[in-house]
């Protein structure tokens, strides 16, 4: 396989700095192939792949000459054609790493790049804007992209861009010899046990280890996500796009509920879809699926009446409503409905994590019993809802998902 490293940059405004990463990517026996991204002027270097290749990957009719004075979306054409060309050149086994350098657009246009490719390629932003407030999350997204931050910005090849440059060739070389030499993503299954999907909170964290630590000592590989509406987002894309997990254990589904009410672990609309749309089983538990995090400067003025639960300076959870647990029920057996797999889905009748079990101001078992008896009307069939008495984070519970795990996999063929 050639050891292919791309890089993306825009070569109208960063041909010097791009010529420069290339040499030293280009002696360290690895070949550094240049994809040009720009949407300005013309190139000041040559490209292995062109701006006019990239704009025509896209596969989207273009009109030239409106496009030029409308470039947010010609950025986007760019962004997907580049997306592609990149993912061709992955899967022909021709590129092994990817690393992008740029200020606030080359590294949104970098890393919706990166975006493209699976988790496990190394991917690396050098940005002079890596810290920029309210962009940075945006550059991450839901993937696994490393991102450096230069803070001097790509104005000329002096003695500290050189260094950065210096440095950036080395870090992306780096992941690429320890991916090279590292374990392959989805081994797992190859060598019997299928790899399993957590979700997981630190409201249900003695729930979710001790699930863990049960299933690893089978074999199981059980990779850990936190449903903060980044890494359960994440969670679902991999399950969709690349098929590497053969069960979900969805131990904090919440972030159905913080879509529908508006909640900061909002975690898109098709959060609780990709496993049932995959046909592997799946295992459901309630964690905080009773309780939101609405942005405190969107509170509705009953909101301040409502039992709440202060984690830290930054989050509250507020009790959802009788009235919102019936239309978050409604969510769940919609989607749920749809699954191709076994669903189970294991319910505690004395509170649903951590901060809401006897005691607790948020303890209502009568409140979550109306999700529960309204999922019963709803669900199909064959979606077996087992309640058990006791907290969600009480070890007996914890041993009710093991037990409904192994009967999930067993009908679905797995054990």
């Amino acid at each position: 396989m050639e050891k292919t490293v791309m890089i993306v940059s825009t070569l109208d405004t960063k041909g010097e700095e791009t010529k420069y990463l290339k040499e030293q990517i280009d002696k360290k026996g690895y070949h550094a192939l240049i994809m040009d991204i720009g949407t300005k002027d013309s190139p000041s270097i040559s490209a292995d792949i062109t701006r006019e290749e990239v704009l025509a990957a896209s596969g989207k009719e273009i009109d030239g000459e409106n496009l030029s004075k409308n470039r947010p979306k010609l950025m986007q054409l760019m962004v997907e054609g580049a997306g592609k060309k990149a993912k061709e050149l992955y899967d022909l086994n021709k590129l092994v790493g990817i690393i992008s350098i740029g200020g606030a657009t080359g590294t949104i246009m970098g890393t919706g790049v990166m975006k493209a490719l699976p988790f496990g390629v190394p991917k690396l932003m050098v940005s002079s804007v890596a810290a920029a407030r309210g962009l940075t999350s945006r550059y991450f997204g839901t993937a696994d992209i490393a991102i450096m931050h230069s803070v001097i910005d790509f104005t000329s090849l002096n003695d500290l861009m050189c260094n950065v440059l210096d440095r950036a060739a080395g870090s992306i070389l780096g992941m690429v010899e320890m991916k090279e030499a590292g374990v392959t993503v989805g081994a797992g299954r190859k060598q019997g046990k299928p790899l399993v999907a957590m979700t997981l909170l630190n409201m249900c964290e003695k729930c979710a280890t001790h699930v863990r630590l049960s299933l690893e000592q089978e074999g199981y590989q059980v990779i850990g996500f936190s449903a903060t509406g980044v890494a359960d987002m994440a969670m679902e894309e991999l399950i969709d796009k690349e098929g590497i997990f053969s069960a979900v254990i969805d131990l904090a589904p919440g972030a159905v509920g913080e879509e529908l009410l508006g909640g900061t672990r909002a975690a898109g609309p098709l959060r609780l879809e990709a496993a049932g749309k995959a046909g592997i089983p799946q295992i459901i538990a309630p964690c905080l699926v009773n309780l939101m995090t609405p942005p405190k400067s969107k509170y509705k003025p009953d909101y301040y009446n409502r039992k709440r639960y202060d984690m830290d300076s930054l989050r509250t959870f507020l009790r959802v409503s009788p009235d919102e647990l019936v239309k978050v029920a409604e969510a769940f057996a919609g989607k749920l409905n749809q699954a191709r797999g076994p669903v189970k889905i294991i319910v505690p009748t004395k509170g649903w994590s951590g901060i809401d079990g006897e005691g607790s101001v948020l303890y209502e078992p009568e409140t979550d019993r109306i999700f529960i008896d309204e999922l019963r009307k709803l669900l199909k069939d064959d979606i077996e809802i087992k309640e058990v008495d006791a907290n969600l984070e009480e070890q007996r519970f914890a041993e009710e998902v093991i037990k409904a795990f192994k009967e999930v996999m067993k009908a679905d063929g797995n054990v």
